[in-house]
This record gives C-alpha cells, structure tokens and sequence, in this order.
C-alpha cells in the first residue's frame, strides 16, 4: 500500500513538474518582447538592433530621464490619465443606465434603439472619425482633451460597454427589483442602491476594456490634437526623434516601458473578475 502511494507521489510530482516546465517554454514567445523592450531601453540607439542579448549592454538609465528632457513626456502622461480615467468613468456611468433601460424598461422605440446600439459596435472608429472631426470643430472643440472624453462614452467603446451591462442586468432575478418597489424605491433608486451596487464583476470588465481602449489610442489625438503640450502617450511615443528626424528608438522604448505601468496596475487590480463578467455579459439575451 506503502508503494502505491509512493508511486502515485512520484507520479504527481513529475506531473506538476513536467508541467510547470512545458508552460514555462511556451509563455517564452509572449515574455521575450517584453522582456526585449526592458533590455533595449537601457541600450544606446545603435545597440537596439544588434545582437539580442539577454542582458543590456550599456546599462544607461539616464534613458528614462532623457525621454522627460526631450518633449514634455510628463504633461502627456498626466494628459492620458486624465483622458483615461475620466473617459472611463463616464463610459460606466452612461453605459450602466443605458444597459438597464434596456434590459428592465418598456418605452417606444426601444428595439429600434437597441439595434442602433449593435450597428454601433460593427463602426470602426475609421468609418466615423471625419464627421466626429467636423462635429467637434463646429463647437470649438478641437485641439483640446474634451474629444477625447466623450468619444469612448458615445462612440464603439460607450456601445460596446452598454450592451455588456444589458447582458448582466438581464441575469439578475426580477425579484430584487420587486422587493425594492414594495420597500418604497422609485427606479432610479432601485438601480442606484440595489442594481449597480451588485454590478461590480460587469463594472470592472467594461471599465478595464474602456481604460485599455482610451490609453491605446492613438487615431483620435492625432486627428483632434495638434499642440505638443496636448499630446497623449501614444501621440507622444511617435515623436522621439533627433535633429535629423530619425526615430531614437532606445528613448521610444524608455518611454513605452513607462507607458505600460498604469495598464498592468488595472489588470493586477480587476483581473480576479473579468473572467466572471464575461461569462455572465454574453450569452443570455
């Protein structure tokens, strides 16, 4: 019996740990290129395309203050999170209220509203970004932040975002809503106190897509911005460049290492419930 379970220990052990090993390999194609960033950020220009290493070669952390000396890498920074995180917070808002319309209210119009939403999420931000463009400049809105905000609230994002909170309110039971009337809630207190409250596995979902989206973009502030001081990190990334034009790749890399700290900050913090708000946002209708 004693050799048995030896045997299945054994067994499990080298399990675990061929496992382990064979994981270990595969996540190497999706590790190296960050790692290669980090490697290479610390290199001069030159060396970024020598031979890989798996070490810098140069060592120079002076690149990371370089890239605050040659444009205003700070003020872009502070302009992407503010971008960021108020574009985010009005897209859960809206996207929140306008999901529970849909999902619990009976008013005209509704299904051809809710179609409207759909031919939403298949419109690329391509199809849609010149008559944007023109409708800002109309009301004295471009080369400013504002653009910014509210497109991933009204635009794909803010649509892609409502129909996720649809999805989930449609899964919870009627009878809390119920329970809330005879207790004397109105609708908008029963969403405000009881809903949106046991919402947060959907909320942290859309609002990572949402954060993620806005921090990435790059299309809307290069078409609605054109003073330096405005620039978002994306913008900003394009524009390291030495007196003759050429790109300075070792301070671009610097700066993309900089850029991806806030991402992983959200992940680290919402991931535990993305998987769940997936689940429960797409498959019942």
């Amino acid at each position: 019996m004693k050799q048995n379970n030896r045997s299945l220990t054994r067994k499990t052990l080298f399990s675990v740990v061929s496992a382990t090993i064979a994981l270990a390999v595969l996540c190497i194609p999706f590790i190296y290129p960050f790692w290669w960033m980090l490697i290479n950020s610390l290199n001069t220009s030159a060396e970024v395309f020598g031979q890989p290493r798996l070490l810098p070669t140069s060592w120079l952390w002076s690149n990371y203050k370089e890239v605050f000396v040659i444009q205003p890498y700070a003020r872009h920074y502070l302009n992407t999170l503010f971008v960021a995180f108020t574009g985010t917070a009005g897209n859960i808002v809206i996207a929140a209220f306008s999901g529970y319309a849909f999902a619990r209210m009976r008013f005209p119009g509704r299904s051809l509203l809710f179609m409207l939403l759909l031919t939403a999420l298949m419109m690329p931000i391509e199809v849609t970004i010149i008559p944007t463009f023109f409708m800002m400049k109309s009301v004295a809105l471009t080369d400013s932040l504002i653009p910014l905000v509210l497109i991933p609230v009204f635009a794909g994002q803010g649509a892609f975002s409502a129909f996720m909170m649809r999805q989930y309110f449609i899964t919870l039971p009627k009878e809390l809503e119920e329970a809330a009337y005879l207790e004397g809630l109105g609708p908008f207190g029963t969403f405000t106190q009881i809903i949106f409250p046991l919402s947060g596995p959907v909320i942290s979902s859309a609002a990572i897509l949402a954060f993620l989206a806005i921090w990435n973009s790059f299309l809307e502030p290069l078409v609605f911005l054109n003073r330096l001081e405005l620039f978002t990190i994306p913008l900003s990334l394009s524009n390291f460049s030495d007196a003759y034009g050429l790109p300075q790749w070792n301070l671009q890399l610097a700066a993309t290492a900089l850029s991806v700290l806030p991402i992983m900050g959200v992940y680290v913090f919402l991931q535990s419930r993305i998987s769940d708000a997936m689940v429960n946002s797409g498959v019942k209708g």
